[in-house]
């Protein structure tokens, strides 16, 4: 059995470009326009099950856990919300840029170069976010389990990827990388992408149930991106733990 995560070739791809991690016209820039949606909707789902009322720091003692957090692009917006911020990435470099970013702009976010399956914190938190990196990690079952020892009963963790489908390999892939040139290439591993029944399937053999699927679409004419019934390429999906 493997008692390991990291995938040491993502690490290193991700490492090299480091320094872009906020730089909206660099290498990220396609996160950076991704982040609004990806924002409001988890600020809605949180206020929403946990029953919040509180409007000017919505999250406010809410126990977040980032993994994967690069440098901190959605750890910050969620501190700003008031959320109590633990975010971690396996790699050095990144951790580096999120505390020197986050220091810059006095705001306090627990950052740790880790892996969950290496995490040991006394107490669970109230929401797990795994944005864009089950695609990147060496065993996504032992993942999403150590994810899911980290998290309390009732929590959520909310999950966003890329569906498996020949759609999302022209898009995400041919499209993204090689053709418009959105994404350096080999930012992607098309055997990597896992289809929501399968990552469904997975997280309820590790205590999860899935309360919503939504599909993220990019509107080329808008030039931003927007909630969809269209899960094809990319996707994020809201689970509950029992």
């Amino acid at each position: 059995m493997k008692n390991n995560t990291i995938n040491k070739k993502e690490i290193e791809k991700f490492s090299k470009i480091a320094e872009e991690w906020w730089n909206p016209e660099g290498k990220f820039k396609p996160l950076h326009k991704f982040n609004p949606i990806r924002i409001s909707y988890i600020k809605e789902n949180i206020i929403k099950t946990f029953k919040i009322n509180q409007k000017k720091t919505p999250l406010k003692n809410i126990k977040i856990l980032d993994i994967g957090c690069g440098g901190g692009l959605l750890s910050e917006p969620m501190c700003r919300l008031g959320a109590d911020i633990t975010a971690i990435d396996a790699s050095e470099k990144n951790i580096s840029v999120a505390k020197l970013h986050s220091k810059k702009n006095n705001l306090k976010i627990r950052y740790i170069c880790t892996s969950p399956e290496k995490l040991k914190l006394k107490d669970k938190f109230d929401v797990i976010l795994n944005m864009e990196i089950v695609e990147h990690v060496e065993d996504v079952n032992f993942f999403l389990k150590s994810c899911s020892n980290l998290l309390k009963k009732n929590g959520i963790m909310f999950v966003a990827t890329l569906n498996k489908t020949l759609k999302s390999y022209v898009f995400a892939i041919v499209g993204a990388e090689y053709i418009l040139r959105w994404l350096p290439i080999g930012t992607h591993e098309w055997e990597k992408f896992i289809k929501p029944e399968e990552l469904i399937s997975l997280l309820k053999k590790n205590h999860l149930s899935v309360e919503k699927v939504d599909g993220m679409k990019f509107n080329i004419l808008t030039d931003k991106w927007k909630v969809s019934d269209d899960k094809s390429i990319n996707y994020i999906a809201k689970f509950i733990k029992n």
